[in-house]
């Protein structure tokens, strides 16, 4: 058995940095030195131009759901340790397609776990609902990571993932364990987002990623470059909460 470990990066509202953390703690994962693949399971395929992919390559996730080799659809992107499984458009129409088939939520399961002797981690960027292709990537999943804001919002949106990691547990996967919370989008001076940090720590005492990544202009200009944020401005505000965040993640893990 190997020992790789195969997160999902989860939330079903949008804009919360799911992408952004999946693509940057990839990176600084990839950094410290561990086999990393970033699985881009969203069909808009953000994930895969963050670290310079081309998703016009011959073969994506969607043809490995429809039963593709995954060997083949495996892009090495130009930073240290990390390979990308790219996402295409065709993704979008993939929840219909698979809908009637038989074991359907356990398709990207059976083709990462032949990818899983190569890797020590994968991460898979899911799309922003709780749709067939989420339920995919968490039945896929030994535990999920879920980035979300500073607002009040945010407690009611992460009650409702809780709900489905609970339905996911009984249902297809017993081994799914929430890996932790990332805040995002952190503004120290705002009341509300002390509060929220609280809050999270309360109702899921030891799962809060230590340091908040707060709002930083380079973070969202690195994508436009095609580069995680450590390659892009490594001294960046951003580069160091991701940092610390890949370290804890490895330690805790």
């Amino acid at each position: 058995m190997s020992n790789c470990r195969i997160i999902s990066f989860a939330n079903q509202k949008g804009g919360v940095g799911k992408t952004t953390s999946a693509v940057n703690i990839a990176a600084c994962v990839a950094a410290l030195g561990k086999r990393v693949l970033l699985c881009d399971f969203d069909p808009q395929g953000n994930a895969s131009s963050g670290v310079g992919v081309d998703k016009t390559g011959e073969y994506t996730v969607y043809d490995v759901l429809m039963g593709e080799n995954p060997y083949n659809a495996l892009v090495k992107t130009e930073f240290e340790n990390l390979h990308c499984l790219p996402s295409s458009m065709s993704l979008a129409g993939a929840e219909l397609e698979i809908a009637d088939e038989n074991k359907r939520e356990a398709k990207l399961k059976t083709a990462l776990d032949m990818l899983r002797q190569d890797y020590d981690y994968i991460f898979i960027d899911c799309p922003p609902s709780l749709g067939l292709l989420t339920i995919n990537a968490l039945c896929a999943s030994d535990g999920v990571i879920v980035p979300m804001q500073c607002e009040y919002f945010a407690l009611e949106g992460l009650s409702q993932l809780m709900k489905t990691l609970s339905i996911v547990r009984k249902k297809y996967n017993p081994r799914l364990s929430l890996d932790g919370v990332v805040v995002t989008m952190f503004d120290g001076r705002l009341n509300l987002s002390l509060q929220v940090m609280e809050e999270i720590k309360k109702h899921l005492p030891g799962k809060l990623f230590r340091t908040p990544v707060p709002r930083n202009v380079r973070l969202s200009e690195a994508p436009s470059y095609g580069m995680p944020i450590k390659y892009y401005e490594k001294h960046s505000k951003g580069a160091v909460a991701y940092d610390d965040i890949a370290k804890e993640l490895t330690e805790r893990l």
